[in-house]
């Protein structure tokens, strides 16, 4: 009895660095910043912080709000967090319901083994290795409205420029990410396009994980590729999927780099996702906001990943 209680004793100050690490890096941030939420302030330590209880999460969803200075009302231009919100859930929810589909296309063609299968994979995987901000600037030059945009050249050679020009209307003239009518689905497309060989990797492990006893007796049993890969490939690497939707959910929601690359240099940018607007607020030294911000991203991320477990959970079985 004492030689296992020394045992678990050992354990517990085994791991105790890490806990120690875990709850310093991560858990107490989250409280922390949770707690700043409440008050108003421009400096962190400030003596003269105001407590505000939630006003400050009001005012991120109010279109219009008092300003505590004046007392007058005032439209809500620089601290309304709806329309970034909304931007960030439809990157998300076409990251899942087609960057993920895409990925596993892929995951599944290349997995079956087909020649150059290493140099497709380095091919598929080489845009996640690339910064960002680089593939937001290639990005950028392939929609300039210019000559040596790659896009508009392209349906310039088609001869379809002008038409295109006029279905979209609304004076457009080439400036794809410059345009309210086109630049939300125009900063999706290179979002999407980096991470479809991340989660294609993900899926091609899991895929080369299938035991090839379980394909093969499919086979004999008369069972078509479609058939193998639905109901025997895909439940196989089922944690996978999850893991990629998490994945996928949360980083759309923490998204900024490559949003802040293409619209970041304009005061009032056309497009816009939460941590952009809570870089703006760090800018200001409106710290109240931007912590309100924070916690607003941290909630959503754990909401989310626990809802995609409870969708994913197999009968039985506990969502952690």
């Amino acid at each position: 009895m004492k030689r296992s209680a020394m045992y678990k004793w050992s354990i517990f100050f085994f791991l105790l660095p890490a806990l120690l690490l875990f709850v310093v890096i991560l858990i107490a941030p989250i409280f922390i910043s949770l707690y700043d939420s409440l008050f108003t302030f421009e400096r962190f330590m400030d003596p003269n912080r105001e407590f505000v209880g939630l006003r400050n999460y009001i005012t991120l969803f109010s279109r219009q709000y008092v300003n505590p200075e004046t007392g007058l009302l005032v439209t809500n231009t620089t601290k309304y967090l709806g329309d970034a919100l909304v931007t960030t859930l439809l990157l998300a929810a076409l990251s899942v319901f087609i960057q993920l589909p895409l990925s596993l296309a892929v995951a599944l063609r290349l997995g079956k083994g087909i020649r150059g299968e290493r140099a497709y994979l380095t091919i598929f995987f080489l845009p996640v290795l690339i910064s960002s901000v680089i593939i937001a600037q290639l990005w950028d030059k392939m929609y300039s409205p210019s000559n040596v945009g790659i896009l508009n050249t392209a349906l310039d050679a088609l001869g379809i420029k002008q038409w295109v020009f006029d279905r979209i209307g609304n004076g457009f003239g080439g400036a794809w990410i410059g345009h309210k009518s086109t630049a939300l689905a125009a900063s999706f497309v290179p979002v999407l396009w980096q991470y479809i060989g991340y989660h294609m990797l993900l899926m091609y492990a899991g895929i080369k994980g299938v035991p090839n006893d379980l394909i093969e007796a499919a086979r004999l049993d008369g069972a078509r590729e479609g058939q193998i890969n639905r109901y025997i490939v895909i439940p196989y690497i089922k944690p996978i999927l999850r893991v990629s939707v998490i994945f996928a959910v949360t980083g759309s929601l923490k998204s900024f780099d490559m949003f802040f690359a293409m619209f970041g240099r304009n005061e009032s940018p056309i497009v816009s996702v939460p941590s952009m607007l809570l870089q703006k607020q760090i800018t200001v030294s409106d710290f109240g906001i931007a912590s309100a911000i924070a916690t607003i991203l941290i909630i959503l991320c754990f909401v989310f990943a626990i809802l995609i477990n409870l969708i994913f959970r197999n009968k039985g079985e506990k969502v952690a």
